[in-house]
């Protein structure tokens, strides 16, 4: 190896480490060399493509990192993805007052076995409903406690067995091959067997082929 290939080598392997969620795809076999080696190149201004999808499949695994992608692998096999569009993301202001108006409608919409899902953030409460849902929401708030409305969104979930909760690594995985494809990722959300993302509605195919493609 030459030294200017050293130096290419020493920067992507920087960036990498710097980037857990893309390295870790890496790692893996899952991300596509050629996708994120344009990233690395555009980011950090290499001039040999070549050289930098190169030091990408030369990217090492780590401490322990063959036993943790045999058990991501395994996992990865037994998930599976289901859809949704037409779904919104409602931004409300923190307060019990602000929770106390929007609980009748939260509690119809779950009699009613329909998309209803709360996210606490630090500055208020994220409501993911579907997009017809958004009034029954809106129209009980005061105008100061509506943060904001996002329409025009997909959700994607993978479902995987319950021994996700015990096996590291599938949301940094997820997260990597998506990112790998400039795939911006509004929400993200893993509870017990399901990770869930938010999606612009334009990346919903690129979304499913790209994650078919790591489940298969």
């Amino acid at each position: 190896m030459s030294n200017g290939e050293e130096s290419v080598a020493r920067r992507v392997r920087g960036y990498l480490d710097a980037h857990p969620m893309l390295g870790n795809a890496v790692r893996l076999g899952v991300a596509n060399h050629s996708a994120v080696a344009r990233v690395i190149a555009a980011d950090l201004g290499l001039r040999r493509p070549d050289a930098v999808i190169a030091a990408c499949r030369r990217y090492p695994r780590g401490r322990g990192g063959a036993t943790r992608s045999a058990s991501v692998e395994r996992l990865v096999r037994r998930s599976r993805i289901e859809t949704r569009t037409k779904v919104a993301a409602v931004t409300v202001t923190h307060g019990p007052d602000v929770l106390q108006r929007v609980a009748d409608v939260v509690e119809e919409l779950l009699d009613e076995s329909a998309l209803c899902r709360l996210i606490q953030v630090s500055r208020g409460t994220v409501i993911i409903v579907d997009e017809e849902s958004v009034a029954r929401l809106t129209k009980v708030l005061r105008s100061d406690q509506l943060l904001g409305v996002r329409r025009g969104l997909v959700e994607v979930s993978v479902t995987s067995p319950e021994t996700v909760e015990h096996t590291p690594g599938l949301l940094t995985l997820l997260t990597g091959v998506l990112s790998a494809q400039s795939i911006n990722i509004v929400e993200a959300l893993s509870c017990y067997t399901d990770t869930i993302f938010l999606l612009d509605q334009a990346d919903l195919s690129r979304a499913i082929s790209v994650l078919s493609g790591t489940l298969r």
